[in-house]
């Protein structure tokens, strides 16, 4: 096993002191998760649900790797720029081993998981997207006992009752055909994705965390754009054809859904216990279906609000546990 991240004096640190692990069976105090943490959780929580519905607004007019590519690239550029000017040119330095570290992590997260799932938005609501890409704390709890790091006993409830709340959800009868293909596309993103979550604490990683979002977006993003090219993508792509709301939408997932969401994600990976961190799958579904109430105009039915009570149980059991 690989060492961990090292900090540096250009790595954030946080106000008081690095948050309490939980070993397996015990119970760490809720006080241990500290502002920055639950800073950090609340943009996830918030921005990336709210992504879904900018993602289904971005490929119902512009190509879907190739979207993802205009994505990525400009908001890992945009990221390297923040890191040079705010901490200077040294920030940026990484060793081979580290570099690698950070684009495999990043082909996983965002080729494999945000690409598949870009590619599965065209035939699948987002709000149903937002609810299959829930699994992902089960894998990564799954994953951790697989290497003898077995979660306590409430973890594995909390995940689990999280997973009832989402059922309840699913219930609610979201509009959209669905393709079969498209539900199998969602699952395999939510393995990379859990795949390059785990492997973020257990690879040697860029010393500053922002210089670490950059290259994985970058990376990520170049792995979208072979695949655009592949698929011919680029030669179909009529700019003037995008509607005004497919560009907006872009812009929002390139600032909000990366450079801040996906940074505040990448820290939280090195800074807070992995459990912790994977409720943001729970919140995400409830943020998307919420937005699709008030912007789509959708019915907030019994089991939307009764669903979305059972994951705020699950979320508050696993930050007890966990955090």
């Amino acid at each position: 096993m690989t060492a961990a991240p090292r900090p540096s004096a250009d790595t954030p640190t946080l106000p008081t002191s690095s948050p309490t692990y939980a070993l397996p069976g015990t119970v760490s105090p809720l006080r241990s998760v500290t502002p920055a943490v639950w800073a950090a959780l609340a943009v996830v929580y918030v921005v990336w649900g709210s992504t879904y519905l900018a993602i289904r607004v971005v490929v119902e007019t512009m190509p879907p790797f190739l979207s993802a590519t205009l994505r990525f690239i400009p908001a890992g550029l945009l990221l390297l720029a923040l890191v040079a000017a705010r901490s200077g040119p040294a920030a940026l330095r990484v060793t081979p081993r580290q570099l690698g570290s950070a684009a495999l992590v990043g082909l996983m997260l965002l080729l494999g998981g945000n690409g598949m799932v870009v590619l599965a938005e065209r035939d699948v609501p987002s709000g149903l997207t937002a609810l299959i890409i829930a699994v992902v704390p089960l894998w990564l709890v799954l994953a951790r006992w697989v290497t003898g790091h077995r979660p306590a006993w409430t973890t594995a409830v909390g995940v689990l009752l999280g997973l009832v709340g989402l059922g309840v959800l699913s219930s609610s009868g979201l509009s959209g055909d669905v393709k079969p293909l498209g539900v199998a596309l969602i699952l395999l993103a939510t393995l990379s994705w859990a795949g390059g979550s785990f492997l973020t604490k257990r690879l040697r990683m860029p010393a500053n965390v922002f210089a670490t979002s950059a290259y994985e977006m970058i990376a990520g993003g170049l792995g979208c754009l072979l695949v655009a090219v592949l698929k011919g993508e680029p030669q179909r792509f009529q700019p003037a054809e995008v509607s005004t709301a497919s560009w907006i939408g872009l812009a929002f997932l390139v600032v909000f859904g990366s450079v801040v969401a996906f940074t505040a994600y990448a820290w939280l990976l090195q800074a807070a216990p992995l459990p912790l961190v994977a409720t943001y799958a729970y919140v995400n579904p409830v943020v998307a279906v919420l937005l699709g109430w008030l912007i789509l105009s959708e019915p907030l039915t019994l089991p939307v609000v009764l669903g979305g009570a059972i994951v705020v149980a699950a979320v508050v059991l696993v930050i007890r546990t966990e955090g």
